[in-house]
């Protein structure tokens, strides 16, 4: 089974907010989720982007790939980098 990390959209028309989940990568965008890692919501006076540090890295260390979108935004709160640090030291 093939997971990634990704969003799945919820809220509003014109008012778009995401959570940031761990799902099957062959199921639909609001499809049956594993877990849910995180939030994002692009559109509020200040992008707000959180993530549960522990099942983040914990997804990761377990294979899943994170999308492109994912994958910046985890590279602005510094979770790539803790993870890559992570495996440098267990190796």
């Amino acid at each position: 089974m093939a997971v990634k990390m990704r969003l799945a959209r919820f809220g509003t028309k014109k008012k778009p907010c995401y959570r940031i989940v761990v799902m099957d990568s062959r199921t639909a965008r609001e499809g049956n989720v594993i877990e849910q890692v995180g939030y994002y919501h692009p559109v509020s006076k200040e992008t707000v982007v959180s993530f549960d540090e522990e099942k983040t890295l914990d997804w990761l260390k377990k294979g899943a790939q994170p999308t492109s979108t994912v994958y910046n935004l985890l590279g602005d709160k510094g979770l790539l980098k803790k993870f890559h640090e992570m495996k440098q030291t267990a190796a």
